[in-house]
This record gives structure tokens, sequence and C-alpha cells, in this order.
């Protein structure tokens, strides 16, 4: 087992914080660590940061991410393994080489460690989107091939899965895994993708997959969308899509 010694309370505000990982005098210096220890299996590198490079390069690094966390990191407590401090310590310490020759523009600049290795831990943080995701499809997926085509589907997906995640009502497996399938069994990857026409009172760049999700938070909790069966849920993810789009979905799932 290895350990990993958790990071103190405020390691974000600490002014030699990126120095120190530059110099790489984190690990050895007990003045960075709690007395909170977590034990692992192993330590597995794995993207944790996927703002840059082609489409192609970044769905790679989101795939990888995925199948290195669900292989290496889904048996940790999930206190822990849902708190950026555990994340944060993990890569300043043992992934931080890694990490360098990964992403070497965090030597050009303090902000560019800020945004990679200790961005703030939410629905904007890469690693929380795989880790999120990962758990999710592994609790629910045993099947090692039907894990990946579900992976894909949320790398497919990606502008949708954030809006998802990024609303605390909707971020659970039942629901993702239902939307998942309802876009999967009807093709939808390319029309949630595309910007709204024609629509003057809305904003510039909307998306037709974010006001979908928007229309589910708006009718909560009157409409229960989190609880329904994929069934239910289908007939009203299609009635709130018509809103947005010519084609005419709705007569179909009816």
């Amino acid at each position: 087992m290895i350990k990993i010694r958790l990071l103190k309370d405020g390691y974000r505000n600490n002014e030699n914080l990126y120095s120190d990982f530059i110099e790489n005098k984190i690990e050895d210096n007990d003045e960075y660590f709690s007395d909170d220890v977590v034990y692992i299996k192993e330590v597995s590198n794995f993207p944790i940061y996927m703002g840059k490079g082609s489409e192609k390069y970044k769905r790679e690094c989101f795939l990888e991410a995925f199948d290195k966390i669900s292989s290496s990191y889904l048996e940790i407590e999930r206190d822990k393994s849902f708190d950026g401090k555990f994340w944060h310590s993990i890569f300043c310490t043992k992934m931080r080489e890694y990490i360098l020759d990964k992403y070497p523009e965090i030597k050009k600049s303090e902000e560019n460690f800020k945004k990679i290795v200790i961005k703030k831990f939410d629905w904007e943080n890469y690693t929380y989107k795989c880790l999120l995701g990962a758990q999710y499809i592994s609790d629910n997926i045993k099947n090692k091939v039907k894990r990946q085509k579900y992976f894909n589907l949320i790398v497919d997906n990606l502008d949708l899965y954030n809006y998802i995640i990024k609303y605390e009502i909707f971020r659970n497996d039942k629901f993702l895994l239902n939307i998942l399938d309802i876009i999967n069994d009807w093709g939808l990857s390319k029309i949630l993708k595309s910007k709204i026409r024609n629509r003057d009172d809305l904003g510039k760049d909307e998306r037709v997959g974010r006001r979908v999700i928007f229309e589910f938070n708006k009718s909560y909790p009157i409409i229960m969308s989190p609880m329904l069966e994929k069934e239910e849920l289908e007939i009203i993810f299609i009635k709130f899509l018509s809103y947005y789009t010519e084609e005419d979905y709705y007569s179909a799932a009816i």
C-alpha cells in the first residue's frame, strides 16, 4: 500500500507552494502536511487537464483518465476521493514528475500551476468530471466493454454532461445513465451540441443540450426528473428538445 499524506488546510494560499512544487521541495517538508493519511494500492498517472489541444487529443485524455481512475482510485472512501485535498496532495507529490512532463507550461507561470494542478475541486475541474463519471458508470456497469461505451458517450456529449453535473439535483447516476441512453438511442449528440438559431430571446452562443437541461432544472421539483424511469424521462427530454429544434422528434416519441 502507498501512503498519501494529505496537505494542511490553506495550502492553496501558501505563497511558497508553487516554487516548492517546481523545485520538488514539498514531499519531504513536514510543514506542508497534516496528520491525515490515505492508503492506496497504487498511484496511476492520468491526464488531469484537458483545456488545450485538438478534439482528438482531448478525447484520448478523457478516456485515459476514465480508465485509470476506474481501475486505481474507486476503492477509496468517497469522503476522501471527492475531497480536492486528496487529489492535490497526490498531484504535488506522487504525480509531480508526470505532471511537469505532460504540462510543461506549469514551469512558465504560477497561474498555470493554479489552473492545472490545484484548481478548485468542483464540476469545472477535469479530475472531478472524470472521477464522477468513472464512479457512476463503474457502479452501474460491470462489463468493461459497456463501460467504454458510456465513457465515450460522456466525451461525445461533454457540454451536456457539464451542465448535468453543474446542478446538484441532477448529480446522480440514474439520471446520467438514463440521459446518455436516450441520447444514444435517438442519435442526438450532434443536435444537442449545435447552436440554437433564430431565437433572438436567447444568448448568442446558446446550445440545444444546455437549454434542455435548463428546462429540466426550471421544471424541478414539479417534475422530479432525477427519479423518473427512462421511459418517462425520455418523453419529457424529447418534449424539451422540441422547444429548441425544428425537427419534430416529439411526434415520434409519443
